[in-house]
């Protein structure tokens, strides 16, 4: 029982006080613990020292701006318009033809740049457009079906999301980005037979067939952009570059290809690109800062022990703890941030899943898919904004649309977690012995 007036009731209602008053929730959480610092009679001193101790060992954390950043380039590049001409042509002549292709270019897409809001943001942009033109679709409906691609990103390899549970749970990144590869492609069928379904109730139209004779041509320009996820993926597995490493490589040969090959990056586009990936960082910098502070105060508090408990420790099931910590997740998932939910939510919950022998790759992996399903998921989901702003469509109506893909991506979610076969089948291909 917390005690009203107890130094973790002070901090916690500071930081609970602070993020409705609008100061960002990394912020808030450095001030809450300070705040317990100072009721417990701790040297103040001790959350900059958390923080410091836990940034500057973690050299992983350098791939979070590099990912960023070489999405970005792609974007402000034509990498993505290629790309979108390749899927056009491999799946644009179905039913529903474009919206498949939102769904197979955010596949691809996943394989670079590890951001669910990079892909919204970038290429959404686009296949909207393309989906509004002649109104062969209607604008919450290419909306909802964007927002819900976009989710694939962060779960195939590269994952900035991954990189930052591998920080919290001292995991190997390799592993977990090859776990997140079938649980990623399982979400694209989902979504797709989605699509092929409502495609069919509502009569969606068939895009018409590109010619035999444009095929060479839009295979070879989108060619330099499909071999990015090719050479990151090969040269982490093949043991040539670590994650981090893997990163700076994706940023320099986003440049490459976008300045000197495309022709299609001016200084003024370089200057932009930068700029975002500053905030962006900076942004996720303050949270991770605020969930070392915190994490101290929990730690300090025996919180996870007392989750531990709550949860029913050494006596509760896998399935029924699995069951819970979905629940748990994605209930979070539809009104916080989904970093302050990886930071600060999950390391609370790790203890109990060793404990009753998860493996940890697998618990990370369907960790990060409950919190991509949330950021689709209202009031909270940022995609849900995003896409609606893009493509001028109400909120609500966009929800509408999105709720089916949503059913579906929680009955995949289902799969990924009580089947762990699913997430360790390609990663045991590569030798993890978990």
């Amino acid at each position: 029982m917390i005690e009203f007036a107890s130094p973790f009731s002070i901090g916690l209602g500071a930081i609970i006080a602070l993020s409705l008053l609008g100061l960002p929730i990394g912020l808030s959480m450095i001030t809450g613990s300070i705040l317990y610092l100072a009721a417990s009679d701790q040297d103040m001193s001790i959350a900059a020292e958390q923080v410091l101790n836990g940034l500057n060992g973690s050299y992983i954390l350098l791939a979070v701006p590099l990912f960023i950043f070489s999405a970005g380039l792609m974007n402000a590049g034509t990498m993505t318009d290629r790309l979108l001409g390749f899927c056009n042509m491999l799946v644009g002549r179905l039913r529903g033809g474009l919206g498949h292709v939102n769904v197979v270019q955010s596949v691809i897409f996943a394989g670079m740049s590890g951001s669910a809001i990079a892909d919204a943001a970038g290429s959404g942009r686009i296949i909207i457009d393309m989906m509004k033109r002649g109104n062969a679709y209607p604008a919450p409906y290419a909306a909802a079906i964007t927002a819900a691609s976009a989710v694939i990103g962060p779960i195939i390899p590269p994952s900035i999301p991954m990189v930052l549970y591998a920080l919290v749970a001292d995991t190997s990144i390799g592993y977990l980005f090859l776990g997140g590869v079938v649980p990623g492609l399982l979400m694209a069928v989902a979504q797709m037979a989605i699509n092929a379904l409502m495609a069919r109730r509502h009569g969606f139209p068939v895009s018409a067939r590109v010619p035999l004779r444009a095929m060479p041509r839009l295979t070879a320009d989108a060619l330099p952009a499909l071999l990015m996820p090719v050479i990151l993926l090969g040269g982490i597995y093949g043991g040539v570059m670590t994650p981090t490493e893997a990163a700076a490589v994706a940023a320099a040969y986003a440049f490459l290809v976008s300045a000197l090959l495309y022709r299609s990056l001016s200084a003024r586009d370089i200057y932009a690109t930068v700029l975002a990936a500053g905030r962006s960082t900076s942004a996720i910098g303050m949270l991770i800062a605020g969930a070392l502070a915190f994490n101290y105060v929990v730690v300090s508090e025996n919180i996870p022990q007392t989750v531990r408990l709550v949860l029913g420790g050494g006596e509760m099931a896998r399935w029924q703890f699995m069951l819970v910590v979905n629940a748990i997740l994605l209930v979070l998932g539809c009104l916080l941030e989904g970093t302050t939910i990886l930071l600060v939510v999950v390391p609370m919950l790790l203890p109990t899943a060793r404990a009753l022998g998860i493996d940890p790759v697998h618990f990370g992996v369907v960790a990060v898919v409950n919190i991509m399903i949330g950021l689709v998921t209202p009031p909270y989901g940022l995609l849900l904004f995003i896409v609606a702003k893009l493509s001028d469509a109400p909120l609500g109506k966009v929800t509408r649309e999105l709720l089916p893909f949503i059913a579906a991506m929680v009955g995949a979610l289902l799969l990924i977690a009580f089947i762990p076969g699913l997430v360790l089948w390609l990663p045991r291909r590569f030798g993890y012995t978990g």
